[in-house]
């Protein structure tokens, strides 16, 4: 079954999202990903159309950044507003790079042209891989992250007929950026599942944080032990995500498809395969029909084997937006494609030989029983 889809290009016009070639975030990701997405054929011109981006406007960064920091961004390197230090740039993981607001504002803006498709009705699915940039804050930048595209594409819809907005975060580092943005926001559930902030950075990411004020119980976090493997790791979220956003009836399902939980990323220590990540997409495109009336937003994420994971990852999640199914077998004009223009050898299908399940597997049984037994009751849900 075929669904109206879009897929938001970066686009021409805007310099790339780059901070260096020996950086781990790589722009050529998310542009192997549109190709491999072309080479299987998702893209059709009618149910499933390709779109665009247009830059996020100074007012649409403001629904979430301060008029400093945009300053600051726009000026960076000049050396007009002091330390850099204060907005969280400098060497290391974030540096500053050459026309770094209109780039950071592209990504931001292509996931506000996915709001607009989703809810306007447009579509009912969109996916800007591009976009995931959540660890930013109001005031500073993080982890690779400038603008903080799914907050601002959330308080967007927000500010434009949302009443009630449900953000999954999969990627292996916590959804910092969102939830302490929405953190006494009752009208915004998030929900992330992630390595344990004990053994990963940003360091945050626990149970204990559930919201403030109103908002207390819509702030869910799964921490999961370094080595959960795919059975355990799908698992846990199927006994959250479902019965919480369900439960919640949102006008709109915000996912962030970090992919860098994959057991190949050399940044993080989760044991995930492919084959988890399939799973994963159909969970979460039931979800958006049951609990939202289809609409989803999707953005990319974290991911850092840029060829050899990232664009077979967030190819399964497209596929699964489109309704379609593909061959497991990727397409040998892709394959060459980055065997030509990157020298690098990659996957030839879509699905990882399965790993064996850890011994850890069972200590994620323990965190989703203390994840019900803190949040379930606000929702009135039985543990």
């Amino acid at each position: 079954m075929s669904e109206r889809v879009e897929l938001v290009r970066y686009g021409s016009g805007a310099p790339l999202y780059d901070h260096g070639p020996e950086h781990p975030l790589r722009p050529a990701r998310v542009f192997l990903t549109y190709l491999l997405i072309d080479d299987y054929r998702l893209v059709d011109g009618e149910t499933v159309r390709s779109v665009d981006a247009r830059s996020a406007t100074d007012d649409e960064l403001r629904l979430v950044h301060t008029e400093r920091y945009l300053e600051a961004v726009k000026h960076a390197g000049s050396g007009e507003l002091g330390s850099w230090v204060e907005f969280g740039f400098g060497p290391g993981d974030n540096p500053i790079f050459p026309r770094m607001h209109e780039a950071s504002a592209r990504v931001a803006g292509a996931s506000i042209t996915g709001a607009e498709a989703v809810l306007s009705g447009r579509v009912e699915h969109a996916f800007n891989p591009s976009g995931g940039l959540h660890h930013a804050m109001p005031g500073r930048a993080s982890g690779f992250c400038v603008y903080d595209d799914p907050a601002i594409a959330i308080a967007w819809m927000l500010e434009n007929g949302a009443s009630r907005v449900a953000y999954v975060d999969v990627d292996v580092h916590h959804g910092d950026g969102p939830q302490a943005i929405f953190y006494d926001d009752p009208r915004v559930l998030t929900i992330s599942i992630h390595q344990d902030g004990r053994t990963l950075f940003p360091g945050t990411g626990f149970i204990e944080e559930r919201g403030a004020g109103d908002a207390a119980g819509t702030k869910v976090n799964i921490p999961l032990p370094p080595s959960t493997g795919d059975d355990a790791w799908v698992a846990a979220l199927e006994e959250i995500a479902p019965p919480l956003v369900t439960n919640w009836k949102p006008d709109v399902l915000v996912t962030q498809l970090g992919c860098d939980t994959h057991t190949t990323d050399p940044l993080a220590w989760l044991d995930l395969t492919t084959n988890a990540y399939r799973k994963a997409a159909s969970l979460l495109h039931a979800l958006a029909h049951e609990a939202a009336g289809g609409r989803w937003l999707a953005t990319g994420g974290g991911g850092y084997q840029w060829a050899r994971v990232v664009p077979r990852a967030w190819t399964i999640y497209f596929a699964e937006m489109a309704g379609a199914t593909i061959p497991d077998e990727v397409p040998h004009a892709w394959l060459e494609a980055v065997r030509h223009e990157h020298r690098i050898s990659v996957p030839e299908f879509l699905s990882d030989e399965p790993l064996p399940a850890h011994e850890r597997d069972g200590a994620v049984a323990d965190v989703v029983a203390r994840v019900k037994r803190e949040i379930f009751p606000a929702h009135g849900l039985a543990v």
